[in-house]
């Protein structure tokens, strides 16, 4: 059990979880500014990348590395400084840290030891791409990048094959040809956004079916970050509307229903129990003992 207060007066020590721009500098909020200004220490995933932010917004503080390489050792020395009582704050390259990223361990690790992590609402790749796809976004799935190697990327194709939800990706741009053909292998031809340069001057969407996208990409070099946005698996989520007609019946209901279509009580008896994968003699009996 762990129960935080965010904003106890008796806070002091804490990690800070702060976004940054995507591309647009302008979309830094001024409550990032102010704990950027005020911490005591910037985890960046690269320094040399966040110290051209900090320029840009003229803040000086203390910079640290973390990142993948070395998340195991910098993550203790973070823990002991947030333990000590100093204010960290966590930034990635650009965006929402722990969003595919290895701040998501320093996370965990924080929280394990009963400190306070505090996340500040931004940028993030994703969402802006979801809803600027057009594509449903009710429910959907955040899976990040896929595999690089072949057999592992189709792999992860076939898994998500059913998957009903929205779906979205992170994709390179030397690689979003070849991941747009094994989609529609693995996926089938869906509607689909590709995402690109979002937030930035040349920021651009290219939507529609899958075969209609990568014959627009085919023709073209790609340049800068992507978000791939995937329809869900509607063929799918039409046949489990379909096997689910009978929700709301009992299995009394749901027998009675075939008998009034003229079946026999044993079809009818034999049909309930497929469609609810049920013992037919377990329905048998609660027909025959009602």
């Amino acid at each position: 059990m762990n129960i935080q207060k965010s904003f106890s007066t008796h806070v002091e020590g804490a990690l800070y979880v702060v976004p940054t721009p995507i591309g647009n500098l302008e979309d830094i909020t001024f409550r990032s500014l102010k704990v950027l200004k005020e911490c005591s220490l910037i985890a960046a995933e690269d320094t040399r990348k966040t110290k051209q932010l900090l320029n840009h917004f003229q803040i000086k503080k203390p910079l640290i590395s973390y990142h993948e390489h070395n998340k195991r050792e910098r993550g203790e020395e973070l823990i002991q400084q947030v333990r000590a009582g100093k204010q960290i704050t966590l930034v990635s390259d650009a965006g929402m840290p722990a969003i595919s990223d290895p701040g998501s361990d320093l996370i965990r690790s924080i929280i394990a030891e009963n400190l306070p992590v505090i996340v500040l609402p931004g940028a993030n790749a994703a969402l802006c791409a979801i809803i600027g796809s057009g594509l449903p976004t009710n429910e959907f799935l955040f899976y990040g990048f896929l595999p690089r190697k072949k057999k592992d990327k189709e792999d992860e194709l076939k898994r998500l094959q059913s998957t009903q939800a929205t779906i979205i990706f992170y994709e390179s741009p030397y690689r979003i040809k070849a991941t747009l053909k094994m989609l529609l292998e693995q996926l089938g031809n869906r509607n689909i956004a590709v995402a690109r340069e979002l937030t930035k001057r040349y920021e651009e969407y290219i939507r529609g079916m899958t075969t209609d996208v990568l014959d627009e990409l085919e023709s073209r070099e790609i340049k800068g970050e992507i978000c791939l946005i995937v329809e869900g698996n509607q063929a799918a989520k039409e046949v489990k509307e379909e096997i689910l007609w009978w929700s709301h019946l009992s299995v009394i209901e749901h027998i009675e229903h075939y008998l009034e279509e003229e079946m026999s009580n044993r079809d009818a008896i034999k049909q309930v129990a497929k469609e609810r994968k049920l013992g037919r003699r377990e329905v048998y009996q609660l027909f025959h003992n009602k």
